[in-house]
């Protein structure tokens, strides 16, 4: 299950594309049209710059912009940013130590098959199909 951590930073990627501006947009401006708390938006908006999403600037016309063309977003880069891998189990995680079991796991293919599967629908989509 996703979070609305990730969930609201979805909201606030459309929002910025759909401004279709090279202006910084003031996130009082995507909180008020989102209906998300201002407070809760800037906790998000400093993980997203942090992650490389987005880009923000302080002052009288600060806010944040996309640093991409829309199309140059996959869905599922905001996703594992804001929620964390998309492994169902920790032997698939990036750098996971090998498990002992490996051999014999007769649960892995399974696991395997639906963390790329869902890894696949998500890095496929991007933001302009939300557009």
């Amino acid at each position: 299950m996703f979070s609305t951590k990730g969930r609201y930073a979805l909201r606030v990627m459309i929002d910025l594309a759909q401004q279709n501006s090279s202006d910084y947009i003031p996130l009082k401006d995507i909180a008020e049209r989102q209906d998300i708390s201002k407070k809760y938006l800037e906790i998000i908006a400093k993980e997203m710059v942090k992650g490389g999403l987005i880009k923000g600037a302080s002052g009288k016309h600060g806010g944040y912009k996309l640093l991409r063309e829309p199309d140059d977003y996959s869905i599922g880069e905001i996703i594992e940013l804001m929620e964390g891998t998309f492994s169902p189990v920790v032997c698939l995680e990036d750098n996971a130590e090998e498990c002992p079991r490996k051999e014999k796991c007769k649960t892995l293919s399974m696991w395997s098959d639906f963390y790329k599967m869902e890894k696949n629908f998500f890095y496929e989509k991007k933001l302009s199909d939300l557009l």
